[in-house]
This record gives structure tokens, C-alpha cells and sequence, in this order.
């Protein structure tokens, strides 16, 4: 761990009077709201430099460095957790340079590392909020991110960037708040639900909530529903690798997984490893926040809220700024057809962007695993950004400049 620096979640909250409760979408009103968070770099004079990380369904406020403790999060914060998830792009000559950039990354509202969420605390209860949390949006989160920028006193962003459902995130942002941010990168992501999307994400709903130890959601003072939760993951995670790459490491990594079945007995290495990835994640992950961010993907659709289901018209919101799209061309997940609707959307709509193909074996998690391949289009994506933001400054002083009134000269004769 030598080469990682320690770094330390800290902790925003908002919304904690009933004079201030937090608006959600659905129309219910909550709080308090507390938002853990990390940042990495610093931020500039002129505080522009700034760029927004949002994580993936199951990641978390801690995207780089060392981070062997977060006593909020309890037992959830695994050695897995210790180190950043996105490490090897946050950094001193990364694709998120930390010498030149201001890096946020926050837990979702909904989350369990930190964040209000489920397993968090009702003050007026004294006990987890459990099935009582309210179901949010993607708006919802994306609002309340909004509020941890008000309160580091960002008011524009020089990129929003994020992979996987942080891509969607930062889609919605743009869209949300054109005028706050200038780059945005999402990676293999979309602009909806698809029909499959559906599909995998009501399975693992159903896994869920029909485990006998689910009890609704109220199961924080006996055992969780850790069947319901491997099945979910199990569900998932064959969209997230590409199946040649599951072979090799059920090959190499596992030899056997303890079976639970009573009467079907572990036939290929390839259960083994889908079991054993299902196991290791219930030991850091919260059943109902599982539920709660596949419930809000479930109703994604940024056509929908910003276009009246015209994609084209939605994305003219976002003429001022600039995108980098991400493709992987082994993604099952977000499909490439998904980013090339948006590319496609971007042209007709008259955005500036660039549209990329990735090619990997590595399936949907190529985003996670192969800095190598998006580090060169990221950092001069950047830089460009940057460029654009100095001329900008530089502009806007020169304006100003003229708009000044001359001096007044007043010439005195010697009496």
C-alpha cells in the first residue's frame, strides 16, 4: 500500500430541520440528508477546475487512495473497499490528473457507506429507516450531488464523468444543469431502461424480495436476506464480465465454492465462480440499497424528462458544453448500440462530442480494469476543456476591461 496515499471520507449534511426537508421527486419530503464524500487534488483560484466523479450501482464515495477505515459503514467496508475503486485513473498524471484537476466523489443518497440510506439511523424512530426509506429517482441523486457542490462553493463544473449507471448520472446532470458543467464523459452508459435492463433488474428485485429473511425491508436486528442478495448479484454480474473472461478466471481464481443447494451438486467451475462472487458481495453491499438503485434505474429515461421522448430535443440543452462517449464493444450491460444513440443524438442536436469505441475482452468492466485504454482520450478531452475555460476567463477579463470608464484627468495650474 505504500504507493497509495491515505485518504479520509468526510461527511455533508443538509436538509436536518422540518423547515428544510429535501423534495423528492415522488413528492415526499426528507431528511436530514448526509452525503459522504472524498476529494482529491485541489481546487483552483478561480475554482473551475473541478470535476465530478459518479460511481457505478455498487461503488462508493472512496474512488482513490487508501481508505482502511469507515467505521459509518460497519462491517460492509471490506478489505475490497480499502483501496479506491477507480485507483488507477485518480491521480498524478492520470486520466484524472490530480495535479491540475479538483476530483469529488460522493456516496449516493440511498447508499450504505456512509450516505443516509436504509440501514441508516430514523431520528424520529431511533432505528434503521428498512423498508420505511423512500424510493428515489435518478434526479433525486443527482440533486442532492448538486448540493455537496453548493456547499464546496463549485458553481460550474469542468467535467461530470462516470461509468455504468455514473455515466447515466452524469447524462442527467448535463441535462439537469447545463450551464454547470462544461465536459461530460459517460462510459458505457445510456439514456434509458432498455427492455433488457427491465428484465435482469425486476429479476433481481424479485430474488430480493422474496428471500423469507427480506421481512419487507426490516431486517437490520436479524439475519439479512443474503440468499436474495447472491441471487441478485449472480443475476448481474453475468452482464458485467464477458463470458470468456469468466471462464478463465473460473479456471484460475476459484477451485470450489461451499454449495447451499440440498439436492443439485456443483457441476462446472463456472457455478463456483458465479456462487463465489455472489457470497463475496453480500459481505459489502446492503440488500435495500441494492433494491433502491435498481428500483430508480427501472424508470430511467432522460428522453422522457428533458425531450417529451424526443432524445434529439432533449440533448439541444447541452449545446454549451462538450462529451466524450465511451463505447466497449464487449458490453451485454449497456449495450454499444445505447452509446451510439447518444453520439447519434449529440449530431443531430448540434453538441460537440466525440464518440469512441473501446475494444476489450473484458466486457462492461473494461471501465474499471483498463485505464490504459481511456486515459489518452480522457486527459486530452480535459486539457481541451481546460483551454477552453482559461480563453474563457481571459475574454470575460478583457470585457470587462472595456467596460470601464476612463479616468477623469484633472490638470491644475500653478496658482
Amino acid at each position: 500500500m505504500a504507493t497509495q496515499s491515505r485518504v479520509q471520507s468526510r461527511f455533508f449534511t443538509f436538509a436536518a430541520t422540518d423547515h428544510e426537508r429535501f423534495a423528492l421527486e415522488s413528492g415526499q419530503a426528507f431528511g436530514p440528508i448526509t452525503l459522504a464524500y472524498e476529494t482529491y487534488g485541489r481546487l483552483n483560484e478561480a475554482r473551475d477546475n473541478a470535476i465530478l466523479v459518479l460511481h457505478a450501482l455498487s461503488g462508493s464515495q472512496h474512488a482513490a487512495g487508501y481508505n482502511p477505515a469507515l467505521p459509518v459503514a460497519g462491517r460492509l467496508w471490506t478489505d475490497e473497499c480499502h483501496v479506491g475503486w477507480w485507483d488507477t485513473f485518480i491521480g498524478p498524471g492520470r486520466a484524472l490528473d490530480t495535479s491540475e484537476y479538483f476530483i469529488v466523489c460522493a456516496n449516493y443518497f440511498g447508499g450504505c457507506y456512509g450516505s443516509t440510506g436504509p440501514a441508516s439511523t430514523n431520528p424520529q424512530m431511533r432505528k434503521p429507516y428498512g423498508g420505511a426509506f423512500p424510493a428515489l429517482s435518478i434526479g433525486d441523486v443527482v440533486r442532492t450531488q448538486l448540493r455537496l457542490l453548493d456547499y464546496l462553493n463549485i458553481d460550474s463544473l469542468l467535467a461530470a464523468i462516470g461509468g455504468s449507471l455514473g455515466g447515466v448520472m452524469a447524462l442527467d446532470l448535463a441535462l439537469r444543469c447545463p450551464d454547470r458543467v462544461r465536459g461530460v464523459i459517460p462510459i458505457a452508459a445510456g439514456v434509458r431502461a432498455t427492455t433488457l435492463h427491465k428484465l435482469h433488474n425486476f429479476e433481481q428485485i424479485f430474488a430480493i424480495e422474496t428471500d423469507p429473511l427480506y421481512n419487507r425491508g426490516d431486517f437490520y436486528d436479524a439475519d439479512p436476506p443474503h440468499n436474495g442478495l447472491i441471487l441478485a448479484r449472480m443475476i448481474s454480474h453475468k452482464t458485467f464480465v464477458h463470458l470468456h473472461v469468466m471462464e478463465d478466471r473460473s479456471r484460475h481464481e476459484i477451485v470450489q465454492e461451499a454449495n447451499d443447494l440440498a439436492l443439485y451438486s456443483l457441476q462446472d467451475q463456472i457455478e463456483s465462480y458465479m456462487l463465489h462472487q455472489g457470497k463475496k458481495f453480500v459481505t459489502r453491499f446492503d440488500a435495500n440499497t441494492y433494491l433502491r438503485i435498481v428500483q430508480m434505474w427501472q424508470r430511467v429515461d432522460l428522453a422522457r424528462d428533458y425531450g417529451d421522448g424526443e432524445l434529439v430535443c432533449a440533448l439541444r440543452r447541452c449545446r454549451g458544453q462538450r462529451h466524450l462517449i465511451f463505447s466497449v464493444d464487449s458490453d451485454v450491460c449497456f449495450w454499444p448500440e445505447e452509446q451510439a444513440e447518444i453520439a447519434g443524438g449529440l449530431k443531430e442536436a448540434g453538441v460537440d462530442h466525440q464518440y469512441l469505441t473501446v475494444h476489450s475482452d473484458k466486457g462492461h468492466d473494461s471501465f474499471l480494469l483498463e485505464p490504459e485504454l481511456y486515459t489518452p482520450a480522457i486527459s486530452y478531452f480535459l486539457r481541451e476543456c481546460a483551454q477552453e475555460r482559461r480563453l474563457a476567463r481571459r475574454i470575460a477579463g478583457r470585457e470587462a476591461l472595456k467596460g470601464r470608464k476612463k479616468p477623469t484627468w484633472v490638470h491644475a495650474r500653478a496658482g
